[in-house]
Formats: C-alpha cells, sequence, structure tokens
C-alpha cells in the first residue's frame, strides 16, 4: 500500500513538472511585453509534497524575466542611437552653419561691386567732371575772345534799309527823303482802315515824341506812310493824322511809289478777305529811327511801350551826338 501511494505522488509530480515546462516552452515563444500567466492551483500539488516545486518556480520566473531585460538593453541601445544620431544632427547642423558663413564670405568676396571697382568709378566720374569743366571753360574763354575780336574790329556797316522816295504828303505836296534831311524823323507803315493795330502804334508813337521832347530835348518828325493807296487818298490821310498828333505827317502816293517805297524799307504788305472795296491789309509792325542824313540807326518792334520806345530813341540820339563829336 505504501509503495503504491509512493507511486502515485511521483507520477503526480512528473505530470506537474511537464505541465510546468511545457507552459514555460509556450510562454518563450510569445512577446516579451505580455505577463506569465499563472499556474493553475489545480496542477500544483498540496502541502509538503511539493519539495521540488520552489527550484521550479524559480526557474520559470528567472526565465521571464530574461525578456524585461532584453527590453532594458534595447531601449538603452535606442537611447544611444537616438543620442547618436542627434549628436550627429547637430554635427551636421554645425557643419551647415560653417558651410553658411564660407557661403556668405564668398558671396561678399564676389560681389559685383568691390572697394576697388567703387574707387576706380569715383575717380571716372571725378575725371569726367574735371574734364568737362576744362572744356567748357576753354570754350567760354574762346567765345570771350572772338567777341572781343569782334568788338575790335572794323565795321560791318548798316542794314540797307531805307532810300529815295517821291510821295505825296497829306496837304498835296511832292515829299521826298531830302525834305527830312537835318531832321530826326521816326517812320511807321500802315493804314487808315486798320481796326487796332496801327491805332495802337500811331499813338504810342505820338507820345513817345512828347516823351523825348520833355526827358532829353530832342525834336522828332513822325511821318506816316500808308500801304493801301487805293483807299487812302490825301483827304483821307488828313483826317487821319490830325487824331494822333500835330506833327504827324501823312505820306501816300502811286501803287507804284508805295511799292518801291516799301520794298526799300523792307516793310511786308497784302491785302487779305476782300471783299468789294472792304479789305484789310497783312502787313510789318515796325517803327524806324531814320537819322539826320535819313539812314537807319534802329528799328522798334511792337513789344516796347512809350516809355521804352523814348529812352530807346533818347539813347540812340545821344550815343550818335558823342560819336559825331568825338569825329
Amino acid at each position: 500500500m505504501a509503495t503504491t501511494a509512493l507511486s502515485r505522488k511521483a507520477n503526480h509530480l512528473r505530470h506537474t513538472y511537464r505541465c510546468l515546462t511545457s507552459r514555460y516552452i509556450s510562454h518563450c515563444t510569445t512577446t516579451s511585453s505580455n505577463p506569465p500567466s499563472p499556474v493553475p492551483r489545480s496542477v500544483l500539488p498540496l502541502g509538503g509534497e511539493i519539495q521540488s516545486l520552489p527550484q521550479i518556480t524559480q526557474r520559470f520566473l528567472f526565465s521571464t524575466s530574461i525578456p524585461t531585460t532584453t527590453t532594458v538593453v534595447d531601449s538603452e541601445t535606442s537611447k544611444n542611437t537616438e543620442e547618436a544620431k542627434s549628436d550627429g544632427s547637430e554635427k551636421s547642423g554645425d557643419s551647415n552653419h560653417q558651410d553658411d558663413k564660407n557661403n556668405a564670405r564668398r558671396t561678399v568676396r564676389r560681389g559685383p561691386i568691390s572697394w576697388l571697382s567703387f574707387l576706380f568709378l569715383a575717380a571716372t566720374g571725378a575725371g569726367l567732371i574735371w574734364y568737362y569743366d576744362r572744356m567748357k571753360k576753354q570754350r567760354i574763354e574762346a567765345i570771350n575772345k572772338t567777341s572781343a575780336i569782334v568788338k575790335v574790329g572794323p565795321s560791318v556797316g548798316k542794314p540797307e534799309i531805307g532810300g529815295p522816295f517821291n510821295l505825296i504828303d497829306h496837304d498835296g505836296k511832292p515829299v521826298s527823303e531830302k525834305d527830312f534831311m537835318g531832321k530826326w524823323t521816326m517812320i511807321y507803315f500802315g493804314f487808315t482802315h486798320c481796326p487796332d493795330i496801327c491805332p495802337d502804334e500811331l499813338q504810342k508813337l505820338a507820345a513817345a515824341v512828347d516823351k523825348i521832347k520833355e526827358k532829353a530835348g530832342f525834336d522828332i518828325v513822325p511821318v506816316f506812310i500808308t500801304v493801301d493807296p487805293e483807299r487812302d487818298n490825301v483827304e483821307q490821310v488828313r483826317e487821319y493824322v490830325k487824331e494822333f498828333h500835330p506833327k504827324l505827317i501823312g505820306l501816300t502816293g502811286s501803287l507804284e511809289e508805295i511799292k518801291k517805297t516799301a520794298r526799300a524799307y523792307r516793310i511786308y504788305y497784302m491785302k487779305t478777305s476782300e471783299e468789294d472795296s472792304d479789305y484789310l491789309v497783312d502787313h510789318s509792325i515796325i517803327t524806324y529811327l531814320m537819322d539826320p542824313n535819313m539812314e537807319l540807326v534802329k528799328f522798334f518792334g511792337k513789344n516796347n511801350d512809350a516809355d521804352a520806345l523814348a529812352d530807346g530813341v533818347i539813347k540812340e540820339m545821344k550815343q550818335y551826338k558823342s560819336i559825331k563829336a568825338k569825329a
């Protein structure tokens, strides 16, 4: 009986050992993250009959700690790998930063405008400015020298304006240029039917004659010569000149004589807008100052008012008399 009971216990322990061994093998094939399954109590023997069970359990626990160790090792390995990667990235970052600095230095060194090129451009600009100023001064000096030579050179003469004429005054008397010899005269060409320009110019002429007399005491003979002899007969001219100044002398004549006189004084005139007997005459607006020899001294345009005209005539007359006195 005792032998039978002992054999049963031995068989029971073998069966328990096999179960634990098979469970240990199946546990090793699974992942280390899954916790070990507990041993069923029905499998374990009761009482003091489990003398070798602590050793088996210790072996089982020790075997289950292996994956944990492996996990720790793996985590340390991965940590070291990450640190190596981070160190590598930092090193690569530092190297990239150093490369950027080198590239920046190269860019500065290889820029389109260096200090040497800037100094070269500044020197070139200064040289061009100096050359331009020098040429400008030389040009001005040459002009001044030429002007001085012209001033001291011989006279080129007076323009050929004026000449002999044979006309009729507003009293019907024949008049020629010889009748004005020894007198200062101012001659204006126009026509009696002129709506605005001729009256304005004759009023300016009359006022200038009075101002010249008041300022300098010079006597001037004002003369009006018509460019419209077809309508400006003796009577028409007489009535017309009375409206401006008592000393104003009006002259008319034939078509040929008027044309000849106008050509001699370089006067342009032409009929415009002719409708029957009503028409206008386009003509030059010039007042001539003639010296006592009936030679041109100066001409004045429309832009001079009465004061400017009087002052200009006085200046020319004084200069003329000064030259004659020296001669």
